[in-house]
């Protein structure tokens, strides 16, 4: 009998574990879907001007701000580079970022895009036009667990510049270049992934052939990230 209960109890505790691992699961998922969806609705910088404020909510986690570059590459090099930022969501295994104005949900070998980059060409491939937002905050981290609120308030301004007909490439650095790479080959770009300043971080890399005039739109977020 002492032997039985002793089996019992050790199953009963296996059990436990396995269902405290799966709610675990749950719960992380639950929060990721729900960060990507509070970015994916309200934080839209290219179509946003002025004032905005989005609440992020998670049961557990981090939410930071991150360096992320945006370049324009031509013939002699780097033509522009803009610090776009980032924001970086992470609890265990899940992850959403905003970068550039594209969300991408999950972790680097396993991840899928919530909004493409605001980058496109037109269809005699002589124009091209890349927005690209930045965040303007830097060294900004929200976290906890039992309950945490992400308050991100923005005021976006637009700047717009045009650059004479070259052959351009953009690159825009993210820790997850899959999904942004596929996105680029979907709309006829040609792609590479390498890290164009040793900075430890991949840029995708891609262009069309030809010559192109670039419209360069930068859509200053003035962000600001706290927690309450």
């Amino acid at each position: 009998m002492v032997l039985l209960l002793g089996i019992t109890a050790v199953a009963l505790g296996s059990l436990t574990a396995v269902v405290g691992s799966v709610v675990d699961g749950q719960t992380a998922a639950a929060d990721e879907a729900r960060v990507a969806s509070a970015l994916e609705e309200r934080l839209r910088p290219v179509e946003q001007t002025g004032w905005n404020r989005v609440r992020v909510r998670f049961s557990e986690g981090r939410l930071t701000t991150v360096e992320r570059d945006l370049r324009i590459l031509g013939p002699g090099g780097v033509q522009r580079r803009i610090d776009v930022g980032g924001l970086v969501y992470t609890s265990g295994t899940s992850r959403v970022a905003f970068v550039g104005g594209s969300i991408v949900r999950g972790t680097p070998g396993n991840a899928w895009q919530v909004r493409a980059p605001p980058v496109t060409v037109t269809r005699d491939e002589r124009t091209l036009v890349v927005g690209a937002p930045t965040l303007n905050e830097s060294g900004a981290t929200v976290s906890g667990s039992g309950g945490v609120t992400a308050r991100i308030r923005t005021n976006v301004t637009h700047e717009h510049d045009r650059l004479a007909s070259a052959d351009y490439a953009v690159a825009i650095e993210s820790a997850t270049p899959e999904p942004m790479a596929r996105y680029f080959r979907r709309v006829g770009a040609r792609t590479s992934v390498r890290d164009v300043d040793g900075d430890g971080v991949p840029s995708v890399v891609a262009n069309v052939d030809g010559r192109q005039t670039l419209h360069l739109v930068v859509h200053e977020m003035h962000a600001e990230v706290a927690g309450g």
